[in-house]
């Protein structure tokens, strides 16, 4: 039995908490939240659950640390509040306490030389304090664009290309994809992740991570951007995309090799399924695709979705699925030993006590 404490009752955090409570191998001792409103409420109440679990949500940090849980799962926010992350997950590191988040994506691969120092030596420092380890994961970047790609890349005797592709509607997506990709926009105006350093800083680390797996030092990594202008009003979650603006995007981070793309991620992002129609699909709606071509070239189609008829979509159970992974990869990362943790020094981990 690994005791955990929860940081975050967002929406990844709340639907993980969900599944905790009722798992044979983990025990949820403890929940941090950073909301005041939600400070002394039962954890049961602001998740959403039936019953109460008598246990209260707390912004109390050293209190979480005494409780010397195997780890936190930390559900924090992006990499735009990168010091309050830093401080938070530092805390809980020099404790001696390993962490698994979601939240630093650059993390994914902290070799990766988009990411600054500040926010890679406090790690190190608090990790050597505690003897402790610190794993970042997420769906991509994450385990949809390092592991399920390089697992098949494992199957192959040469690997000329690889693509590991996000192919979502963001009909009912309801987080930010204006201000970061422009979605709803004019095709005039430029996104945060239009521009080169970020795009790769936001999701490029996997794309580094698949040529050091590989052995081979990249020439290069370059990015691509498109838009696509709706001809008529578009209904999403977040309202109607009007005509003339943009209600898809497509871009691609690329690493290259003597010459040529070898590693590729890529996104298309579109509102309505029949937005931006000569773009790629998937054979099935809302799926993670990996592409290789090589010695076998292989094709790999991921969907996740719910059929517990709870009617939440696809994007709720990639949300979950991600949230899952940091939580089930606490054992393995427990075994290791101190600093970082990627998803290349992890052992396979089938979801022990899934089956029950």
């Amino acid at each position: 039995m690994k005791r955990i404490v929860v940081w975050g009752t967002g929406f990844v955090g709340s639907m993980v908490i969900a599944e905790i409570v009722k798992h044979p191998l983990f025990e949820l001792v403890g929940v941090g939240v950073s909301n005041p409103e939600k400070v002394g409420r039962d954890v049961g109440e602001i998740c959403g659950l039936d019953t109460l679990i008598g246990l209260t949500a707390t912004d109390d940090v050293d209190a979480l640390i005494a409780l010397a849980p195997d780890a936190l799962v930390h559900y924090g926010p992006t990499a735009a509040q990168a010091d309050a992350n830093i401080d938070l997950i530092t805390r809980f590191l020099r404790a001696g306490i390993d962490v698994c988040s979601t939240a630093m994506t650059p993390w994914v691969w902290p070799h990766m030389r988009l990411n600054p120092p500040s926010w890679i030596t406090p790690i190190d420092e608090a990790c050597a304090a505690g003897a402790a380890s610190c794993f970042t994961t997420g769906i991509d970047p994450g385990f949809a664009n390092d592991l399920f790609p390089m697992t098949l890349m494992g199957l192959c005797s040469e690997v000329r290309t690889v693509r590991a592709s996000e192919l979502l509607d963001y009909t009912n997506y309801t987080g930010d994809y204006e201000f970061e990709m422009g979605i709803g926009k004019s095709p005039d105006y430029t996104p945060l992740l239009e521009h080169r350093d970020i795009l790769v800083m936001s999701w490029g680390a996997t794309v580094p991570m698949i040529a050091h797996a590989a052995g081979i030092t990249l020439d290069e990594i370059t990015t691509t951007w498109e838009k696509w202008v709706t001809p008529e009003d578009r209904k999403s979650a977040k309202g109607i995309i009007q005509a003339g603006n943009v209600a898809a995007v497509r871009f691609t981070i690329n690493g290259r090799y003597r010459g040529e793309t070898r590693i590729q991620l890529e996104h298309v992002n579109r509102i309505g399924l029949d937005a931006a129609p000569d773009w790629p699909t998937g054979n099935d709606n809302d799926v993670y695709r990996v592409d290789i071509e090589g010695t076998p070239s292989i094709s790999q189609e991921t969907a996740f979705r719910f059929t517990d008829g709870s009617g939440r979509d696809a994007a709720a159970a990639g949300c979950l699925a991600t949230g899952l992974r940091a939580l089930n990869a606490v054992p393995a990362v427990n075994a290791l030993p101190p600093g970082w943790v990627t998803a290349l020094d992890l052992p396979l981990i089938p979801g022990a006590g899934t089956i029950r």
